[in-house]
């Protein structure tokens, strides 16, 4: 009895002070981040496609009261309803970010594309504003779905997601949950974050581990008490306090992003992200599925991409890139890959049995 009276005490006397950690976390004063703002380089994706632009129209939908602003890509001479891809972008990215780059490739080829911001960034409503939240992306995409699926010009038996990055991870989930998607492509995605956060505690450490953890419980606990949100750097300089502090993503979003872009994103989702795990949910899907996996990327360790690869079984197609993670967005390797993609609906789309691998 002693015995469980004394484990008792020392159980409440930890989450006690767990209690007021988090408390000193979130309150104690002047607490800031530097601002880091992007060194632009002239964008190489968005080029090719300035004079098409012409062919897509803005498009908004709701989600639980929220606007969600899109651009809806239509082929030239419709006829009859066509196929559509839905796609959002990756961790803080929005859709100015080269999403119009893919998108066109896809018209060409005779599919619509819907692509839209996620609630709380870009050009969509919602506050706070640089929010980066899973459960709310998701159902973003659930949105974007059904409002496509709406539209007459669109055929609701064919509509295929696209997905990169932390929304690669989204689509494999949305797909799992809608037995009614026709098609997955999921390029360099967060299949598994438990996984990638073991490997980037072996790239940085525990100290930086721990240090963006409280940044992330500040904004986390303040969001809890219904206070202003606390915000870091998206993407920052080696050695910074970002939520990518690297230089592929520092240099990458410095070429992808507009000029208005905000390099912020509140910082909770920094202990968030560890806990989705698409992988758990890909036995689940019932279409084809493209997995683009950069073999150097290590946010994506192989042998998760292999653990979904046989979970899929003959529905996966997988494609590596002797690449990193943000390798794939511009030049020769984004040719390669949005040429797979293409291939790839126009056979799951289209019914053209062109696929190169």
């Amino acid at each position: 009895m002693i015995v469980i009276m004394c484990i008792g005490i020392i159980l409440a006397i930890i989450i006690v002070a767990f209690g007021i950690e988090l408390m000193i976390a979130a309150l104690y004063p002047g607490v800031s981040v530097p601002k880091q703002h992007l060194e632009k380089i002239p964008g190489l994706v968005r080029e090719k496609n300035i004079n098409r632009l012409e062919t897509r129209k803005d498009v908004n939908f709701d989600v639980k009261g929220t606007t969600v602003s899109g651009w809806l890509f239509l082929p030239e001479g419709l006829s009859s309803p066509v196929p559509c891809i839905v796609m959002g972008h990756g961790l803080g990215g929005t859709k100015n970010m080269g999403l119009d780059s893919y998108a066109t490739r896809f018209q060409e080829a005779g599919i619509a594309v819907l692509a839209f911001d996620y609630r709380y960034t870009g050009e969509s409503g919602g506050n706070p504003r640089q929010l980066i939240w899973i459960p709310s992306q998701l159902e973003d995409y659930a949105a974007a779905i059904n409002y496509v699926r709406s539209l007459k010009e669109i055929d609701a038996a064919r509509i295929a997601l696209w997905g990169t990055s932390l929304s690669g991870g989204h689509v494999l989930v949305t797909a799992a949950k809608d037995n009614k998607i026709a098609c997955v492509a999921a390029q360099c995605p967060l299949l598994d974050g438990t996984a990638a956060a073991e490997e980037l505690v072996h790239r940085v450490g525990m100290k930086h581990i721990f240090r963006m953890a409280g940044h992330a419980q500040r904004d986390l606990v303040r969001s809890w008490l219904g206070l202003s949100p606390y915000k870091i750097p998206l993407v920052g300089k080696p050695g910074t306090v970002a939520l990518m502090a690297d230089t592929d993503a520092w240099d990458t979003f410095s070429q992808l992003a507009p000029d208005d872009f905000v390099n912020e994103a509140c910082a909770r989702i920094g202990i968030r992200m560890d806990k989705y795990r698409p992988i758990n949910h890909v036995a689940k899907i019932r279409c084809p599925v493209l997995l683009q996996a950069c073999d150097q990327d290590i946010a994506l360790p192989l042998n998760v991409v292999k653990k979904a690869g046989e979970r899929l079984g003959q529905l996966a197609q997988v494609i590596h890139y002797p690449i990193g993670h943000f390798d794939i967005y511009l030049g020769e390797n984004f040719e390669k890959a949005v040429d797979d993609q293409v291939a790839f609906f126009e056979k799951h789309l289209l019914n053209k049995s062109s696929f190169p691998h």
